[in-house]
């Protein structure tokens, strides 16, 4: 997938914020991204199909990510994905001390944000934005925005 931003172009912090639009901080991050995300939807009991929907590649790349025989770089979007997912597990984790942390993605929610869907089936349908309102709605729940 080509990028929208030029070659060369280092895209400033927009107040602080990473952006994951230099191509330098994409290659940098995308390993420990990849591994993370495996390693999540492990943890939440997800399939390939799952996985690879969360992330936004296909089955195939999915299946080299876990392999470890994945050797590309993650775009923009992907990292955005990834570091969402990254956050609602985190922030699950501190919500609970048991095994629900794990179990919340797979369960009806009759949550605003979900739609009586399971978490994941929401993020899956929701994409990015679905990704980000749930990660949100994690961090509510903790009591803190």
């Amino acid at each position: 997938m080509a990028s929208a931003v030029p070659a060369g172009y280092a895209a400033p912090h927009v107040g602080g914020l990473q952006t994951f639009a230099a191509e330098d901080d994409r290659r940098r991050l995308t390993a420990a991204a990849v591994k993370a995300v495996v390693r999540l939807v492990n943890a939440w009991g997800g399939n390939n199909a799952e996985g690879a929907a969360l992330l936004g590649v296909s089955t195939s790349t999915w299946d080299r990510m876990k392999a470890g025989r994945w050797d590309g770089v993650l775009s923009q979007d992907q990292l955005t994905r990834a570091s969402a997912l990254i956050g609602v597990f985190k922030g699950l984790h501190l919500l609970f001390a048991d095994d629900m942390a794990d179990r919340w993605p797979r369960l009806a929610n009759r949550g605003p944000v979900f739609d009586r869907m399971s978490p994941i089936e929401a993020m899956i349908a929701g994409g990015i934005p679905r990704m980000l309102e749930t990660r949100h709605y994690i961090d509510a729940l903790r009591g803190g925005l």
